[in-house]
């Protein structure tokens, strides 16, 4: 979760200040060093992070990497950067040159936005064209993530990411191959649909209109699969809400709301009317708490109060919906918590 949110601040931090960047000594102090801190290792220790890392190429002498990650003495990543407006592609020869003579298994291109991580998995000691694993930090998705997690000074094992980087290397080119047939069916690939589904002989006119029908027939599975798992979401739900609707109604003729709680409802909306209409603050009793949430949406709790114990509590909610409770001696109490209630209100509007 840690990694997680330092990466987000990043890539907010990137989307802020990328155009006001000009060279390529900004992009390494902007984005890459920070980069390389959320990995857990420091950028100022050279025993860690060493910049301008020599790497002599036989008879050329000072040939030099941006940066060499060490560990226990030894390189166990270079890196070598470019301008954040620069494409990263041109630039693989240069990184590939320098990665057999640094005795690393892990090589990264990157322009402080663009990622791409290599290895050797095709030929030991040589950096493979292709990387293993690739990302926009700007667009980072949760099994992205937990890639980046494994470069972690902290979680960092040579055996683990090898192993894993063959599976992540050529899922991602069957996903890219696949992507591309759908996108622009091939002969081969439209030859492959037609013979399974045409009897007559195959001619360059059929065959272009194969490739169409192929492309349509891919759109339409694509499209009706998004529907069914909506659908089902939806209908999983509806399902729910019937059940908890029906809660409600056995609940509500076993449910007596005092006017202790009235007057707390009363007390939260004095306060969470500087942020919301009144309107939007609705309540809910309950046999076991006097729930008061936005919009009248039980997925959206402002907060409960627990009112008819031998203690009384306020129930306050965190960005993850999670309820932490505070005892409470009275009801004017409740004004103490001003702060987080306003903060909930925020999880939701923001």
């Amino acid at each position: 979760m840690e990694l997680q949110s330092q990466l987000k601040s990043l890539a907010e931090k990137i989307s802020l200040l990328k155009d006001k960047i000009e060279t390529e000594e900004s992009t390494k102090h902007a984005f890459v060093l920070p980069f390389i801190n959320i990995l857990g290792y420091d950028a100022f220790n050279p025993l860690e992070v060493v910049p301008e890392f020599t790497a002599d190429l036989g008879l050329k002498k000072g040939e030099k990497v941006d940066y060499a990650i060490f560990q226990n003495g030894e390189p166990i990543l270079i890196i070598e950067c470019k301008n954040w407006k620069e494409p990263l592609t041109v630039h693989n020869s240069q990184l590939f040159r320098y990665f057999h003579v640094t005795q690393t298994r892990f090589s990264l291109l990157t322009n402080g936005i663009q990622y791409q991580f290599f290895t050797d998995l095709e030929n030991k000691n040589k950096m493979d064209e292709k990387p293993f694993l690739e990302f926009d930090i700007t667009e980072l998705k949760d099994s992205v993530i937990n890639e980046i997690a494994k470069f972690h000074r902290s979680n960092f094992d040579i055996d683990k990411i090898i192993n894993n980087a063959s599976s992540l290397k050529y899922t991602r080119e069957i996903k890219n191959a696949i992507n591309s047939e759908i996108t622009s069916p091939s002969n081969e690939f439209a030859r492959l649909f037609a013979g399974k589904a045409y009897s007559g002989r195959l001619t360059e006119k059929i065959l272009e209109e194969f490739k169409e029908l192929v492309q349509k027939a891919f759109s339409q599975i694509i499209s009706e699969k998004i529907n069914d798992r909506l659908n089902s979401a939806l209908k999983k739900e509806s399902v729910q809400q019937k059940v908890e609707n029906i809660e409600l109604e056995d609940d509500a003729h076993k449910i007596e709301t005092t006017e202790e709680e009235l007057e707390a409802f009363r007390i939260v909306v004095a306060i969470l009317r500087r942020k919301l209409n009144v309107e939007r603050i609705v309540y809910r009793d309950t046999q076991s708490y006097f729930g008061i949430l936005l919009d009248d949406n039980n997925r959206k709790p402002l907060c409960r109060l627990h009112l008819n114990g031998g203690k009384k509590y306020i129930g306050l909610f965190d960005s993850e919906r999670k309820e932490l409770r505070k005892q409470i001696e009275k009801l004017e109490d409740i004004y103490e918590f001003e702060k987080e209630l306003l903060e909930t209100v925020d999880y939701y509007e923001n």
